[in-house]
């Protein structure tokens, strides 16, 4: 009796085993279309991405978009492109790297001496901040960049109170 009771426990599981495989539509796993299993739709994650227009080669205040010439006094790398001023604050795109960046800036202010707050320069993960105080208005400039992780990266500049 008791071997009875192990060998229909067993039938009932090869059966149940079965039924499932044919469910599921055979050994390789995928459904048959007479499955009873739903599928999920394919949905497809998009991944963020910055479109970003070439460089045109018509000096640096170029914006690379429409042409039109942005008047500043904050100075710009030369490979500047897809420059945007509004409210003071100069946003462009360049493909120099961070320390090359750095170096532009560092360059440039001191040579009209400005003076670098060196406690307030940070760089961590293709990210920096700069300030130089010496503007004639009293504020410090801001620079701030950030790498795009596609050979760009963004600068801005501002002038604010620190």
């Amino acid at each position: 009796m008791k071997h009875y009771r192990i060998f229909l426990a067993i039938t009932v599981l090869v059966f149940a085993s079965l039924a499932c495989q044919t469910l599921m539509g055979g050994r390789d796993g995928t459904p048959t279309e007479a499955s009873s299993v739903p599928s999920e739709p394919d949905i497809k994650q998009a991944e963020p991405t910055v479109a970003l227009p070439e460089s045109n080669d018509n000096g640096n205040n170029d914006n690379g978009s429409d042409g039109a010439v942005v008047s500043t006094d904050f100075p710009m790398t030369d490979d500047a492109f897809n420059v945007t001023e509004v409210g003071g604050t100069l946003l462009y795109y360049t493909k120099m790297s961070l320390e090359d960046v750095m170096e532009f800036y560092r360059d440039e202010y001191t040579a009209k001496g400005y003076t670098e707050r060196e406690i307030l320069t940070t760089v961590s993960d293709g990210i920096f901040s700069m300030v130089f105080d010496g503007d004639p208005s009293g504020k410090a400039v801001i620079i701030q960049s950030v790498d795009l992780g596609d050979g760009s990266r963004t600068v801005t500049i501002v002038l604010e109170d620190v």
